[in-house]
């Protein structure tokens, strides 16, 4: 992973004063670490019987599609509200500096339908979290939650008790 890590760039003070931002810009500019980001977020599911990859607006997009993609299943957009054109279902949750939400497509998802999740960073878990609420509330199960980079100090696996995760670097 340390060919990865050497992709992602610090941005000190963004978004907020005293913030360490972690930008996977280079990651995904690069072809060949790309395709290894993708290739390791999904090695441990090839075999897991996921029928369907979801991710989070808006990076989620980027690594959730290639994944999809890598295990041959389709791929789930959560998105902002108002993104969406059909009827859809939202889950709302709370973030360090306010409230958000997501949405989905209402037949996005079937009742037996094995979901991954899959997203950029895996920061305070808040959106995570939200996110498995919003795939087990159109009915799925959440088999894990796959993730490029996990910030470790803000523990936010412990909003994500009961799924597997997986991820690849841990800051």
């Amino acid at each position: 992973m340390d060919k990865l890590k050497a992709k992602i760039r610090d941005i000190p003070d963004f978004p907020k004063p005293g913030v360490m931002f972690k930008d996977i810009t280079p990651l995904v500019r690069s072809p060949s670490s790309l395709r290894m980001a993708t290739s390791e977020l999904s090695k441990p599911f090839y075999n897991s019987d996921i029928t369907a990859v979801a991710g989070m607006e808006a990076r989620g997009f980027i690594f959730g599609s290639l994944v999809a993609a890598e295990l041959d299943v389709g791929f789930i957009p959560l998105r902002k509200p108002g993104k969406l054109p059909y009827d859809v279902q939202s889950v709302d949750y709370s973030l360090e500096y306010g409230k958000a939400s997501l949405e989905a497509h209402i037949d996005a998802i079937n009742a037996d339908d094995r979901i991954l999740l899959v997203d950029d960073l895996l920061a305070t878990g808040g959106t995570a979290h939200a996110s498995c609420q919003l795939v087990e509330k159109l009915g799925g199960k959440v088999i894990a939650c796959a993730f490029v980079i996990e910030l470790t100090s803000l523990q936010g696996r412990d909003k994500l008790t009961g799924y597997q995760i997986h991820s690849l670097i841990n800051y």
